[in-house]
């Protein structure tokens, strides 16, 4: 783990929630999870993002997993996701986060209809009510509410929000919120973009990949950081095959797979999400198998 000066930047790692054969939660393995994460070279974990099925959880465990998250690498060190369907929703989770003594939260836009501008600012003034630092979620391919630059500026310049996870794939999009909102924190959202990101000035990743690889990706991330491309971009080369799986539909899946091929316990997910077909089993399985025999982990 590195020092870091505000608690949302570095590798804050979107953990997968490992879930034991009758789908309930394994909160002991979780535990051991995110303390082997930050044991590996991550800074701390994002609990209850996507990539940890927080839509099928009940209250109860969505709350626990967050309190597990804390006992286990520190509150600072914990952002939780609080996105809900509903704003007062969302800032009582934001407020549990608060309470547990997580040191940012992670929040989209509404994302149960395509809410305009006005909505969006509301929504996230409701949550900042909470009193924790919000880092916006972008994430348009999936809740249709794109959080553009100018929009963004909007929620920055009022103190709604202290950084966004850019998840777009247009990484054009860093130049122009330097541009419009200097003080706005620029996190790496999708595993694929990296790189570009972090070139254009990220100070941070909400990552997913690094579930199952957590060394290498933390080196390329560092390497990236700090402009070493001759390090940065053969390690970008050989992960972009596994990388580019968290842009896909089924990435909770596929990151899954890898942690169990790599010997942590990724397991099953909760449906509606289903078990990968056998061509993007044995397509993840062979690349994944690949880079652990190049030696990376």
């Amino acid at each position: 783990m590195t020092s870091r000066t505000k608690p949302w930047h570095g590798i804050m790692v979107a953990t997968a929630l490992p879930l034991r054969d009758d789908l309930s939660v394994d909160y002991d393995a979780y535990a051991e999870h995110c303390r082997w994460l930050v044991d590996n070279g991550c800074d701390g974990v994002v609990p209850n993002g996507s990539l940890g099925e927080y839509q099928t959880l009940t209250a109860e465990e969505r709350a626990k997993v967050v309190e597990t998250a804390v006992a286990a690498v520190g509150g600072r060190n914990v952002m939780p996701g609080v996105a809900a369907y509903g704003s007062a929703e969302s800032r009582r989770w934001a407020e549990q986060a608060a309470e547990a003594g997580c040191g940012s939260v992670l929040l989209l836009p509404p994302n149960s209809y395509r809410a305009d501008e006005r909505i969006v600012v509301e929504h996230y003034r409701e949550a900042a009510r909470a009193g924790v630092p919000i880092v916006a979620y972008n994430n348009p391919i999936d809740t249709k509410v794109d959080l553009t630059p100018p929009m963004l500026a909007k929620l920055f310049d009022e103190g709604l929000i202290v950084a966004v996870k850019e998840f777009s794939g247009d990484v054009r999009r860093a130049y122009e919120l330097d541009e419009l909102a200097p003080g706005l924190d620029l996190l790496v959202g999708s595993d694929d973009v990296l790189l570009e990101l972090a070139v254009a000035g990220a100070v941070g990743w909400i990552a997913g990949y690094p579930n199952a690889l957590p060394t290498s990706n933390a080196a390329l991330y560092r390497a990236a950081v700090a402009g070493d491309l001759e390090t940065a971009l053969p390690l970008y080369r050989k992960l972009h095959q596994l990388l580019r799986w968290d842009s896909k539909t089924e990435f909770v899946q596929a990151i899954k797979l890898s942690m169990d091929v790599a010997g942590r316990h990724g397991g099953p997910c909760r449906a509606p999400r289903l078990p990968l077909v056998p061509e993007q089993e044995a397509s993840i399985r062979a690349a994944t198998e690949k880079v652990l025999a190049e030696g990376l982990r």
